[in-house]
Parts: C-alpha cells; sequence; structure tokens
C-alpha cells in the first residue's frame, strides 16, 4: 500500500524562487518551513534546520558529490534521501518536489490517524 502524498504549491516555476547564490531557498508550504535546493537540473527539498545543532541548511552548500552541507559543523546529508554520509548518524528530513506544467510542487506523506484514508 503506497503512502498518500499532500501537494502542496511553491511556485508557478523554478524561475519564481528566490534563489540565493547557493542555489538554494528558503520556503514554506503547508505551514512548514523548508530548504529547497537546485542541484543540476534537479529539485530537492529538505529540512529548514540541520537535526543536530539547527544550522539552517540554506546557508550551507552543496558539496562536489551533491551532498547538502550543514554550514555549522559541516555534517553532510544526501539530497536524495536525507542520509548523514559524513558518519556521524542523524538523518535530514527530505520532501517530494515536483515541476508540473503549471508549478513546481513539494509533497507531505499525509499523517494522523485517518492519513490512510
Amino acid at each position: 500500500m503506497s503512502k498518500k502524498i499532500n501537494w502542496h504549491k511553491l511556485a508557478d516555476s523554478r524561475a519564481a524562487i528566490a534563489w540565493q547564490s547557493n542555489d538554494m531557498a528558503i520556503v514554506e508550504a503547508g505551514g512548514k518551513t523548508m530548504t529547497l535546493v537546485q542541484h543540476g537540473e534537479t529539485l530537492y527539498a529538505v529540512a529548514y534546520k540541520c537535526p543536530h545543532a539547527g544550522g539552517i541548511m540554506a546557508d550551507g552548500f552543496i558539496d562536489a558529490t551533491g551532498n547538502v552541507v550543514c554550514p555549522l559543523h559541516r555534517y553532510k546529508f544526501s539530497l536524495k534521501n536525507g542520509r548523514n554520509v559524513s558518519g556521524e548518524g542523524y538523518y535530514l528530513k527530505t520532501f517530494a518536489v515536483e515541476e508540473r506544467e503549471d508549478g513546481v510542487y513539494i509533497g507531505f506523506e499525509a499523517s494522523g490517524l485517518f492519513g490512510w484514508i
């Protein structure tokens, strides 16, 4: 059984997003603040803050292997699955992103008692 995803529109297009010089943006959708990342042709969405010490992920950078790096202690996380690749054992929450003809959307898994309905 697949999980239900609730989609929220972020912007009319990738160009309409307020990108920082590091190809990251702080965005809000569905009552959540998160970091949107453009790496190559792909968009990724990750948690706003690092799970280790709360560093703002959008203030970090993308390393040469495509990991997002926290600005505080340089912990590295996979953009694809949030796995901590520098060995500290943390996990960075990731969110689904889709570019559609009418805009950029972010998806959250439905949760709660009746999220399966």
